[in-house]
C-alpha cells in the first residue's frame, strides 16, 4: 500500500479521462484508477482473445439452442405482425375514410371489418410478444444459472495465488454483477439485432412498395448514422471496463476493512477507511457521468433524427399528395413506417452500445473460466490409497519465487502413525512444508511419495480425502456448532459430532452455550473465544477421521487448561494417524516421534526429544529459553 497522500478522486478522473482521449485504455487489460498501466509503452494492447470468448460463449448457449430458436420464432412473429400495422391505417384511411365511391353504410361495414382485423392482430402481435420476453427471462436464467455454478466451480479449484491476486471483492464482482452483464450478451448480441434487422428489412420493401420516393427520403440519412452511432458505441466501452475494475477494487476494499475492523477501529481509522471509500465510488460516479454525457449525445442525436425525418416526411409527402404522387393514407402509413423503420436502426445501434457493458464483463466471466484449475490432475492419475503406510520426502526444494527456494533439500522417511513436528524461527518454511504435505503447492524438485508412488500422479481429491488440517488462524463459518463440525463430513450423524467434540475437549463449552450444539457462533467464530475457535476446528478434524493430519500451531491460542484439556487427550486424537506438528510451544511435542528442527528451509536436526535435548544442540537452546520465559511468567514448562 503507497505511504503517499492518496490522489483525489478529481485527480484520478482528470487522469482517467488523459488516458482515455489519448486511446490508452482502448483495449488495455489492467486500467487503474490513475490511468492506464500499458500507457507508458505507448500502443494500446490488443485483447486476441475477445473472439475466442466469444466463441465461448456461443458454446455455452448450444445446450440452450431449442430455447433461443423458440424465443428467436417468437420474436419474428411479434416483429412481422407489427409490420402489417400500419398498412391496416393506410386502408383505413384510403380505402374506407377517403373512399367516395361507397356509401355510408358500406363504409361503416369496411371500417369495422378492418377495426377488428387490426385488433386481433394487435392483441396476437403483443401476445406473442409478452411471450417471447417470459422466454426469453426463462433462457436468461438458465444461461445464468450454468455460468454461474460453473464460474463458481472454476473459482474454488483456481490456484491460491490467483484468488489472493483477485482478493473476495474481485471473486464477488465477477460471480454476480459480471454473470448478470454476461447474459444480456444473448438478447443484445443474438436476438434483438437480428430480429431487428429483418424487421428492417421487411419494412424497407414495404416502404419501397408503397411510395419509392418517401422510401429514398427517410433512407438517405440511416447509414452515415449507424456507422457513427457504432463507431461511438465502441469508444464506449473501455469506460465501462475501468468503472468494472474501480467497483472490484472498492469491493474488494469493503472486504477487507470489515474483516478487519477491529484494527480499524483500534488505529481510529474510521476516517481514513471512510474516505478511501468516498474517493473510490466518486471517481466511479464521475467515470459514469463521463460515458452518460457521450451517450447522451447520441441519444439526443437520435430524438432529434426521428423528429427531422417525420417532419421531412409530412413536408415532402404532402407536396407529392398535391402532385397526385402520394395519398393521405401513403404519408400516414410512412409516418408509421419511419419509426418502425428508425425503431430497428435504433435497437440495433443501442445493442451494439450495451454490448459494450456485456462483451466487457463477458471477458472478465470467460477469462476466468479459461483459466487451468489448481493442479490438474494427469492423464493416468489413479485414486489414492485408502491406508498410509508411508510418506517419504526426497530431496525436495520449493519455490515461491525462482531462484530463492523457501525449502530445501528435503529428506524425511515418515512411517503411518508416527507424529512428526516442525520446530523453527518464523520463516524457516515450516508452513510451507506442510502446504506441500496437503498439495497446496507441488515441489519445485524432489517429490513426494506416499506408499512409494508420487503424490503428484494421484488424483487430487481422493489424495486430500486422506487428510485434516487444523491451522492457527481458525476459520468458522456464520453458523450453528454443529454445523461447523460437521462441516467434516456430510453424514455426519448428531452422535458423531458429539463424540468428536468430547475427544477434542470442546463438549463442555458447547454445552454451556445458549443453545448448545445448535448456537449461531457469527461470521468467522466472532461470538467465541480463541481457545473456543480452536477446539471447535480440532473437533472438526477428528470427525473427518483422517489418514494424515496436520496441526499448524493449533493449540497456539489456548489459555494453559485448554492446552492442557488437549494435551491430555492428545494420544487418543493421534492414534493410528500420520501427523505433522507445527508447534510454538515446544512443551506440545515432547511425544513426537520425530522433531525436525528448520532453519531457512533446511533440516539442521533430527530426532526425538530425548535425543535433541542430549545434543545439546539449537532445540536444546529453544527449550532453555521457553523454560526461562516460562518461570518468569510463573508457569511451569513441562520438558
Amino acid at each position: 500500500m503507497s505511504t503517499g497522500r492518496p490522489l483525489s478522486s478529481r485527480a484520478r478522473y482528470r487522469a482517467f479521462v488523459d488516458d482515455y482521449r489519448r486511446r490508452r485504455l482502448d483495449d488495455a487489460t489492467d486500467a487503474v484508477s490513475g490511468g492506464a498501466t500499458p500507457a507508458a509503452e505507448g500502443k494500446p494492447k490488443a485483447s486476441p482473445n475477445r473472439r475466442r470468448y466469444v466463441r465461448d460463449y456461443l458454446n455455452w448457449l448450444k445446450p440452450h439452442r431449442v430455447a433461443v430458436g423458440t424465443v428467436f420464432f417468437l420474436a419474428l412473429l411479434a416483429g412481422a405482425l407489427q409490420m402489417i400495422e400500419p398498412l391496416f391505417m393506410r386502408f383505413i384511411v384510403d380505402h374506407v375514410l377517403l373512399n367516395k365511391a361507397l356509401d355510408t353504410a358500406g363504409r361503416l361495414t369496411r371500417l369495422q371489418l378492418a377495426g377488428i382485423t387490426f385488433l386481433v392482430v394487435v392483441l396476437i402481435s403483443n401476445s406473442f410478444g409478452a411471450l417471447k420476453d417470459y422466454r426469453q427471462r426463462l433462457l436468461n436464467v438458465g444461461v445464468m444459472l450454468s455460468l454461474r455454478r460453473a464460474l463458481f466451480d472454476r473459482l474454488l479449484h483456481l490456484p491460491l495465488p490467483k484468488l489472493w491476486e483477485m482478493k473476495t471483492g474481485g471473486i464477488l464482482s465477477r460471480l454476480t454483477g459480471d454473470i448478470d452483464t454476461t447474459t444480456g450478451l444473448l438478447q443484445m448480441a443474438i436476438v434483438s439485432p437480428a430480429v431487428s434487422f429483418i424487421r428492417l428489412l421487411i419494412a424497407v420493401a414495404v416502404l419501397f412498395s408503397l411510395n419509392w420516393r418517401l422510401a429514398l427520403t427517410a433512407l438517405a440519412i440511416v447509414p452515415g448514422v449507424v456507422l457513427m452511432s457504432l463507431a461511438f458505441a465502441r469508444r464506449v466501452r473501455p469506460i465501462y471496463r475501468s468503472v468494472r475494475k474501480d467497483a472490484e477494487r472498492i469491493d474488494g476494499r469493503v472486504g477487507e476493512t470489515f474483516s478487519g475492523i477491529r484494527v480499524v477501529r483500534a488505529f481510529r481509522a474510521e476516517s481514513r477507511e471512510m474516505l478511501d471509500y468516498l474517493r473510490g465510488r466518486h471517481t466511479v460516479l464521475r467515470k459514469e457521468l463521463f460515458a452518460h454525457r457521450r451517450e447522451l449525445v447520441l441519444w439526443t442525436s437520435w430524438s432529434l433524427l426521428l423528429s427531422g425525418v417525420n417532419v421531412v416526411i409530412v413536408w415532402y409527402g404532402g407536396w407529392l399528395n398535391i402532385r397526385g404522387r402520394a395519398s393521405i393514407g401513403d404519408i400516414m402509413a410512412f409516418q408509421w413506417y419511419t419509426f418502425l423503420l428508425l425503431n430497428p436502426v435504433w435497437q440495433i445501434v443501442n445493442s451494439f452500445s450495451e454490448l459494450q457493458r456485456s462483451l466487457a464483463a463477458m471477458e472478465r466471466v470467460f477469462e476466468l473460466l479459461g483459466m487451468q484449475p489448481d493442479k490438474p490432475d494427469l492423464p493416468d492419475a489413479h485414486d489414492a490409497p485408502r491406508l498410509v503406510r508411508e510418506i517419504r520426502f526426497e530431496k525436495v526444494e520449493f519455490e515461491y519465487v525462482e531462484g530463492r527456494p523457501v525449502v530445501r533439500d528435503f529428506n524425511v522417511t515418515v512411517p503411518a502413525g508416527s507424529v512428526v513436528a516442525l520446530v523453527g524461527r518464523s520463516g524457516a518454511g515450516k508452513t510451507t512444508v506442510t502446504d506441500l504435505v496437503a498439495r497446496f503447492h507441488d515441489p519445485t524438485r524432489g517429490r513426494i511419495l506416499l506408499n512409494g508412488t508420487d503424490i503428484r500422479e494421484l488424483r487430487l481429491r481422493s489424495y486430500r480425502d486422506l487428510l485434516a488440517i487444523v491451522q492457527q488462524d481458525v476459520f468458522l463459518f456464520d453458523g450453528s456448532v454443529r454445523d461447523n463440525i460437521a462441516y467434516a463430513r456430510n453424514d455426519a450423524t448428531d452422535d458423531d459430532v458429539e463424540d468428536a467434540a468430547r475427544r477434542a475437549n470442546a463438549h463442555e463449552f458447547i454445552a454451556r452455550l445458549p443453545d448448545g450444539y445448535d448456537t449461531f457462533i457469527g461470521e468467522r467464530g466472532v461470538k467465541l473465544s480463541g481457545g473456543q475457535q480452536q477446539r471447535l476446528a480440532i473437533a472438526r478434524a477428528i470427525l473427518a477421521s483422517p489418514q494424515i493430519l496436520i496441526l499448524d500451531e493449533a493449540t497456539s491460542n489456548l489459555d494453559t487448561e485448554s492446552e492442557q484439556l488437549i494435551q491430555a487427550s492428545m494420544s487418543t486424537l493421534l492414534a493410528g494417524r500420520t501427523t505433522f506438528v507445527i508447534a510454538h510451544r515446544l512443551s506440545t511435542i515432547r511425544r513426537a516421534d520425530l522433531i525436525l528442527v528448520m532453519e531457512d528451509g533446511s533440516i539442521v536436526e533430527r530426532g526425538t526429544h530425548q535425543e535433541l535435548m542430549e545434543a545439546r544442540g539449537g532445540y536444546y537452546g529453544m527449550v532453555l529459553r521457553q523454560m526461562e520465559v516460562a518461570t518468569q511468567q510463573g508457569e511451569a514448562l513441562n520438558v
